[in-house]
């Protein structure tokens, strides 16, 4: 079919070609060969008068232009499904697909059973691979073209549309045997004087708990530092150091015989609110709609307790 002199069957190669960045990957979606992905993109480049992918070392690139076509051509996929019903039914119950997530190491610890539940008892095929979110996945371009969700802290600023999950409260966790707690407490003073270690989200990237401190003047830096909330629990046991961590974390550790206790934090309630975020487009595909219904609803069970 053509329109206006473009042939549109090269819409969905061209969608596929710009999310995936590569024309191996992109055929294999389409289930084309190499040589016809090639030929399609030979095509689009005359039809833009563009490169549209262009080599990075071993891998490719998108363009400017490409990297601003994109979110264009997405739309415009949606809405061609939409005035032609060309949507595709989704049975969860025979379904054998598989979603890629990608999620921080407390969002993995908090959701990861609830949301494995909901899903095996409603889809048994379905399938879910869950990556973790690392340093600098914030400035991505490509992270909610490569993942079909991220889950993590409100507020980090990740491109595509979002919505909330659940929150959690900041805590102190620390050694049972620390020398500063006083009937299972520790003051402000305390927190001052003791080391912390704290957890990190990338240059640039505050936590609730960063800005607490920086309000209470509390100042002195980490005397240990690693990536994310799920390590503290495990670094700060046996020693005078103490973190503060999200509640539901502190929970899995906070046992009557074990090493670690929470403790109540000081200087008041400091809520960390964890979300998702998807990329628009997906909301044309009915898989994606029971996905995302998914996430809410583990995120409902977390948020009731």
């Amino acid at each position: 079919m053509a329109l206006g002199g473009t042939d549109l069957n090269l819409l969905l190669p061209l969608k596929v070609l710009l999310e995936e960045g590569n024309v191996t990957r992109a055929g294999q979606r389409l289930n084309l060969s190499q040589p016809a992905m090639s030929a399609a993109l030979a095509r689009l480049r005359r039809r833009f008068d563009d490169e549209l992918l262009v080599r990075a070392g071993r891998e490719y690139e998108l363009t400017p232009f490409a990297r601003d076509l994109l979110p264009e051509v997405q739309q415009a996929v949606r809405l061609v499904g939409v005035a032609l019903d060309l949507e595709d039914a989704f049975d969860p119950s025979t379904s054998r697909r598989t979603f890629r997530l990608v999620m921080s190491d407390y969002a993995i610890a908090a959701i990861h059973e609830p949301l494995v539940r909901l899903v095996e008892a409603e889809a048994p095929g379905v399938r879910l691979t869950i990556g973790n979110l690392g340093s600098g996945s914030h400035l991505s371009e490509r992270l909610l073209v490569d993942n079909d969700a991220v889950v993590a802290p409100m507020g980090f600023g990740f491109q595509g549309a979002s919505q909330p999950l659940w929150t959690d409260r900041m805590v102190v966790l620390a050694d049972r045997r620390n020398p500063r707690l006083r009937d299972g407490r520790l003051s402000i003073d305390d927190l001052r004087a003791l080391p912390y270690a704290a957890g990190s989200f990338g240059a640039g990237v505050l936590t609730p708990v960063d800005r607490v401190f920086g309000e209470l003047h509390i100042e002195h830096r980490p005397v240990l530092q690693v990536f994310g909330f799920l390590p503290l629990p495990f670094v700060i046991e046996g020693t005078d150091m103490y973190a503060v961590v999200p509640e539901m974390l502190a929970r899995l550790h906070d046992r009557p015989d074990g090493p670690l206790v929470m403790v109540d934090p000081p200087f008041g309630e400091v809520l960390l609110a964890e979300g998702y975020w998807f990329a628009e487009h997906r909301l044309s595909d009915p898989a994606y709609r029971w996905l995302f219904g998914r996430l809410e609803a583990a995120g409902a069970e977390l948020a009731l307790g």
